[in-house]
């Protein structure tokens, strides 16, 4: 019978202690709130994968260079919810995207909108209003 109550008691205490936490990375830490961009170009691919879902486009710069952009997304359970399917944007496609910039300077965004050829508008992220 005491070591019923052993038993018991540890898995009492493995149940209750706190779980490990995965960290999440906060907006404004690395992303700047007031740069907002809209740009349009080439969708490369799309990868819905938790914890947030990436689009990346080929964008044509001031100079005619083709720069790769991604931009993070919502989860893929949210943006099915919004009506994106794997097959709603394929490579090949001309999207348009908009959403604020990274703060390292690399061609990187945190999706707000995604517009598509036949004019819809899908919200791709938590519409963010920081200022």
């Amino acid at each position: 019978m005491h070591s019923r109550w052993k038993l018991i008691a540890a898995c009492a205490c493995f149940c209750l202690a706190p779980a490990p936490v995965m960290a999440h990375h906060s907006f404004a830490a690395e992303y700047d709130g007031t740069k907002y961009i809209k740009i349009s170009g080439t969708v490369v691919k799309l990868d819905m994968v938790n914890p947030h879902c990436w689009i990346y486009l080929d964008v044509r710069d001031d100079r005619g260079k083709v720069v790769t952009w991604k931009f993070e997304t919502a989860s893929p359970i949210n943006l099915f919810r919004r009506g994106l399917r794997k097959d709603t944007i394929k490579p090949g496609m001309e999207v348009t995207m908009e959403g604020y910039v990274a703060k390292d300077g690399s061609p990187a965004a945190i999706a707000q909108r995604l517009h598509l050829p036949d004019g819809n508008m899908i919200i791709l992220g938590t519409e963010v209003h920081p200022g």
